[in-house]
């Protein structure tokens, strides 16, 4: 059987739904072989997750998603195969934590001058009390009745110009790919599609991305449409950037949205585990020679 690979994955050490290892068991009884954590600025759900995995017999690989400034917006950048003890991503990931306490706290001393009250408080019972994202504050408003769901609380009240937003101050581009590479990870551009570039700025991107030694895009995730996949996978071609493919799958509140469901990456991309051999073993064979996913995108 040909290993099933998603290598974008959030669980409740940072805005997932499922913990660590309901999510590596859900994995798994997905189908998934091959599964990476990549939760947002933290590594902490990883050492549950692994545990989990060894004794599911399915191969965890250790990442994270950073946030990242860049041309005056966001952008994520996931790190895969990391070690994560390395001294420098632990110290670049825990300014980024700190932001993020500041920043939620931020949010609920915005949301009260306009009326809402509680809304920090509300966010940091749903979230792990560590993490309280932007998301978390969405969950809570939606569960106050204040928005249809979470798309709407962002519209209204999240995003730029709206009474709960605050501006980011992530990592730069640099600093991002520099704090993987030093532990020993590859750096991936996630969702490219989500940016809203065009297609100059999507090359000037790319180029400063590998420049700095990133080495991958993700071509096929969640929020990608098929012409999407295609559209990134001939920028990962020009861009000499290898492919990689990942469900973002957040929680199963998403039933569109599940772990392992996705399409292959199509042709002439170059996979981003094409030379994993050390995820090979002597019980999975297959491991050691990569192969599609289950559903094709055809053509």
């Amino acid at each position: 059987m040909n290993p099933i690979y998603d290598l974008h994955t959030h669980s409740t050490a940072s805005d997932g739904t499922l913990t660590p290892g309901l999510l590596v068991r859900r994995a798994a009884a997905a189908g998934v072989t091959v599964l990476a954590l990549t939760d947002h600025d933290t590594t902490e759900g990883l050492a549950e997750a692994g545990a989990v995995a060894r004794e599911l017999g399915i191969a965890l690989v250790p990442g994270v998603e950073i946030s990242v400034t860049w041309g005056a917006r966001t952008v994520h950048i996931v790190g895969l195969n990391l070690d994560i003890g390395n001294p420098v991503l632990r110290t670049g990931l825990a300014g980024l934590m700190n932001f993020r306490a500041w920043r939620a706290e931020e949010i609920g001393r915005r949301l009260a001058k306009h009326g809402i009250a509680q809304a920090y408080e509300g966010a940091k019972a749903l979230s792990n009390g560590i993490l309280i994202g932007r998301t978390h504050f969405a969950r809570f408003l939606v569960h106050r009745r204040l928005a249809a769901d979470t798309g709407d609380v962002f519209k209204r009240f999240l995003t730029n110009g709206k009474p709960g937003y605050v501006a980011g101050q992530w990592a730069t581009l640099d600093a991002a790919v520099g704090w993987i590479r030093a532990a020993g990870g590859q750096a991936v551009v996630a969702h490219p599609a989500r940016y809203g570039l065009t297609r100059t700025r999507v090359q000037a991107l790319l180029g400063e991305f590998r420049e700095h030694g990133g080495v991958a895009l993700e071509v096929v995730t969640g929020s990608h449409s098929r012409d999407d996949a295609f559209t990134f996978a001939r920028h990962a071609r020009e861009q000499r950037l290898l492919a990689s493919a990942g469900s973002d799958f957040h929680g199963p509140e998403n039933p569109w949205l599940e772990l392992g469901r996705l399409p292959t990456l199509p042709e002439g991309c170059t996979p981003i585990w094409h030379d994993w051999r050390h995820l090979a073993s002597d019980s999975d064979p297959a491991l050691a020679n990569p192969g599609a996913s289950r559903t094709a995108l055809g053509g």
